[in-house]
């Protein structure tokens, strides 16, 4: 039997990335600043960092929504924020990578292990997966954000909230959507 589900909708934010790897750290530590604010009651707010196998059977836990937290380069400007809604089509990770890579797991990947897992065991994923990206300035070894990344961090916070109590973001200057 499972355990009972929170009251409302639950949802998680789970911070991704290396923090030795400069720029990487966005989502983590987005997820740190964001824990220490008052969000709604079915929220939980985890620092996954490189560990995508466990993020993965955390989600075997029930959640309707999911909202990944990570460095994403699209070829924007460095800091530039962006939301976007997981498209569930195509859940199997590129060819070439290895499934169980605990430290190299791509988003794509860990749902990917996520949709395996819940066929066997008879889970849901997540009803909807949202990604909170940030262009990185580099992802080169070092500890620490460039200055454009560490400033859009608190602007990151806000954007998350407010998803999280409204369901979508208003668009801010410099928001990619």
């Amino acid at each position: 039997m499972s355990p009972s589900p929170l009251p409302g909708p639950r949802t998680l934010v789970a911070g991704i990335g290396n923090i030795f790897l400069g720029d990487d750290g966005f989502g983590v530590e987005t997820a740190r600043r964001l824990a220490e604010r008052d969000l709604p009651g079915h929220t939980e707010v985890v620092d996954i960092g490189v560990r995508g196998v466990h993020l993965a059977y955390q989600l075997l836990d029930g959640y309707d929504t999911l909202v990944l937290v990570d460095a994403t380069a699209r070829g924007e400007a460095p800091g530039t924020l962006y939301v976007i809604e997981h498209d569930d089509t195509a859940p199997d990770p590129s060819p070439g990578t290895p499934a169980l890579d605990g430290h190299r797991m791509t988003p794509d990947t860990v749902l990917a292990l996520l949709h395996t897992l819940c066929a066997g065991t008879g889970g849901d994923p997540p009803r909807r997966v949202l990604v909170v990206g940030c262009e990185p300035a580099s992802v080169d070894e070092r500890i620490g954000l460039s200055a454009p990344v560490s400033a859009a961090v608190p602007e990151a916070v806000r954007l998350i909230e407010e998803l999280l109590r409204n369901g979508e973001p208003s668009v801010a200057p410099g928001l990619n959507r």
